[in-house]
């Protein structure tokens, strides 16, 4: 059963600045006409991320337990609320990039009076066990529109037929696993989900027991070498190696190489945050969907994790460069309850159609990764940092 962590209001005001603070930083490279893009359905603009954040902790936390608060805008409701059917009325997730108004003036006055409200809140009143836990999902669900601003920003650059650098600065380290070749995981019962102190997802619970046959893992990420090896080896238009919704993708994406390759002059470029590259052969295949990552294990006559294998074997081979693809459905765990209200819908309305990533990524926030975490997303989308394990 998990237990809640005791903090003291100096440690949580603290933990609540770095969180908010970082969010900014991400944004500063942005020139002001680069936060309003919204190229496609997946990806908001930079603005609205600010501004969805915020609302989390003025909707969830102030509104509700501190008489003495005052909203901000009354129509920002409207504006920033994602996809909680509890709370109201919102912008249609495809209308976020015509969303000129509130400027992106107003949504740094916006966080600011938030941010001084909430610090306030937190100095001043005796905090319960259930506040607490709202204010670690509310972090949490800041940190996850980290990585979410890094991978829009770069579709929305890379996009642009400039290909403009986000940051000349290095942006990344490559995290390379010196050791190769496949871990061996014996037969036997092993235990699987989130148990002890701090914080986790609703989703990573209740800690259950999965009886799993001999398998191997492999230790490393498939490289942008080897999957250049199955690009020429013409997999892309060979239908034997996809699942049939993922050939009909192909078809219609005239899908033939990862997100942001670009064949140039007789060479593979990659656009990066830093701007268009010649590839390095030597990182992990990145912005992979799950219909690549499968037709690439079965091209390789072996497969994907399952997310209970990869959870297993975790603690034997470095994991954090990419979300890794799993061949498990995003489904509860045994045991699994929905929480009442607003916060019942966080995880547990997209149990349906969606794959499992296990580890995290490149882009991850600090702090901000477990081996029970569980993310989720369509088998189609790539724009994440993600990336393939095999298992044989």
């Amino acid at each position: 059963m998990k237990e809640i962590e005791t903090y003291s209001h100096t440690e949580i005001l603290e933990q609540y600045k770095t969180v908010r603070l970082h969010s900014e930083e991400i944004c500063r490279p942005l020139e002001i006409e680069d936060y309003v893009v919204q190229p496609i359905v997946d990806v908001s603009p930079p603005k609205w991320h600010l501004g969805h954040t915020t609302w989390f902790f003025e909707t969830f936390i102030l509104v509700p337990n501190w008489a003495d608060y005052k909203v901000f805008n009354s129509e920002y409701n409207f504006v920033f609320n994602s996809y909680y059917e509890t709370v109201g009325a919102r912008v249609v997730r495809t209308d976020r990039g015509n969303l000129s108004r509130p400027s992106v003036a107003d949504v740094y006055r916006y966080r600011t009076y938030v941010d001084d409200q909430m610090q306030k809140y937190l100095i001043n009143e005796n905090l319960s066990d259930e506040i607490i836990s709202l204010l670690e999902l509310g972090l949490s669900h800041e940190q996850q529109h980290q990585e979410l601003l890094l991978s829009d920003i770069k579709y929305i650059l890379g996009h642009n037929p400039l290909f403009p650098a986000y940051s000349e600065k290095p942006f990344f380290q490559e995290l390379r696993s010196p050791n190769e070749g496949f871990t061996m995981m014996r037969e036997g019962i092993y235990e699987i989900g989130f148990n002890g102190k701090g914080f986790s997802f609703d989703n990573e619970s209740q800690r259950h027991k999965m009886y799993l046959e001999d398998y191997e893992i492999s230790n490393t990420l498939v490289t942008n070498a080897e999957y250049l090896d199955f690009i020429e080896s013409g997999a892309y238009s060979d239908f034997r190696h996809w699942h049939s919704e993922g050939w009909e993708w192909v078809k219609e994406q005239n899908a033939n190489s990862p997100l942001y390759w670009h064949f140039i002059d007789d060479k593979w470029m990659y656009y990066t945050l830093n701007g268009l590259k010649e590839i390095d052969l030597s990182e992990p295949v990145c912005h992979i969907s799950f219909y690549e990552a499968s037709a690439y294990a079965s091209w390789k006559g072996m497969r994907l994790p399952t997310e209970a294998e990869w959870e297993a074997a975790s603690d034997f081979f470095d994991w954090g460069e990419r979300w890794e693809w799993t061949g498990s459905a995003y489904l509860p765990y045994p045991g699994y309850k929905k929480e009442a209200g607003a916060i019942g819908e966080y995880n547990g309305k997209f149990m349906i159609n969606q794959m499992v990533l296990r580890g995290a990524s490149v882009a991850t926030p600090k702090n901000h990764s477990r081996k029970t975490y569980r993310n989720f997303f369509h088998p189609r989308l790539r724009w994440q940092f993600t990336g393939i394990r095999l298992v044989k």
